[in-house]
């Protein structure tokens, strides 16, 4: 573990582990914390970065500023501490957005992006209606829970809707909410609200036709997101492939780890320098 200080001295919580090229992970959220240990679990081979966003889990305490520039900022801390030259950047849902926000600042910093189970650069309110009716549906057809549930039982009800084999949902949702740091929702609230009006314009979708870097978009079918949403990115940028994992949903590594593995590894292995060395 160690300590990352950004420009305006908020401390995040960041851990490298393993050898070979970097790959630096984003969280989903906002508000949330660092959940992608499994993921890093099937990326033997890479010097995996994992990092709490400001205000976060293990990140220090902040009032912020909760921005999508700040996120992008702070990620550039955490490349500048570790003394990343380039790297591959792997982001999950907010993260995915954050991610390719940084590529578009800065892609010669950014060797190959993994963009995972995001929601597309089309205006919010092209998708997110169409989420919040499945979500409820979901919600409705899950186990009803015993007793009144506190705030950690309420987000692992809420996140167990997240994953279509319901026979593993609620373990998986608590293995997710294990360790629990609670959820910034002056974070969550902010950056979303942000989202609201500043995606889907004309300008970001330029911007996604001029960056010339690897792009690998993975997603599950059954994603309560409509996939659809990520067809816009898919379709603007020029170097994009994308592979759909079937009967997973939001956490496509969680219920298609073999599947999720080989794309995400086979994808790394085509990127000329991105290959792990040879074993001795």
């Amino acid at each position: 573990m160690t300590e990352v200080r950004t420009d305006d001295g908020v401390r995040l919580w960041a851990v490298r582990r393993g050898q070979g090229q970097p790959v630096v992970f984003c969280h989903g959220g906002p508000g949330l914390w660092d959940t992608l240990q499994d993921v890093a679990d099937l990326l033997p081979g890479y010097a995996v970065h994992r990092w709490d966003q400001r205000g976060c889990g293990r990140s220090g305490p902040s009032d912020g500023p909760y921005t999508v520039a700040r996120s992008v900022a702070d990620l550039e801390a955490v490349r500048r501490h570790f003394g990343l030259d380039r790297m591959v950047l792997l982001g999950h849902s907010w993260g995915a957005q954050l991610a390719l926000c940084y590529a578009l600042e800065h892609p010669d910093r950014v060797g190959a992006l993994v963009y995972v189970s995001g929601t597309g650069i089309d205006p919010v309110d092209t998708w997110y209606p169409e989420f919040v009716r499945a979500f409820r549906r979901g919600l409705e057809e899950a186990p009803a829970p015993r007793g009144v549930l506190d705030d950690r039982g309420s987000v692992v009800l809420r996140w167990s809707v997240e994953f279509q084999d319901r026979t593993r949902a609620h373990r998986l949702a608590e293995r997710m909410a294990t360790p629990w740091y609670g959820v910034n929702l002056a974070a969550n609230d902010t950056i979303n609200a942000e989202n609201r009006w500043s995606w889907g314009t004309p300008a970001l979708r330029g911007r996604c036709a001029e960056l010339d870097i690897p792009v690998l978009i993975v997603d599950g079918d059954r994603d309560l997101r409509p996939r659809s949403a990520v067809d816009s990115l898919a379709s603007a940028l020029p170097r994009a492939e994308r592979v759909v994992l079937r009967g997973a949903g939001h956490l496509p590594w969680a219920e298609d780890p073999a599947g999720f593995r080989s794309a995400v590894t086979a994808f790394l292995l085509r990127q000329p320098g991105l290959a792990p060395p040879d074993p001795d």
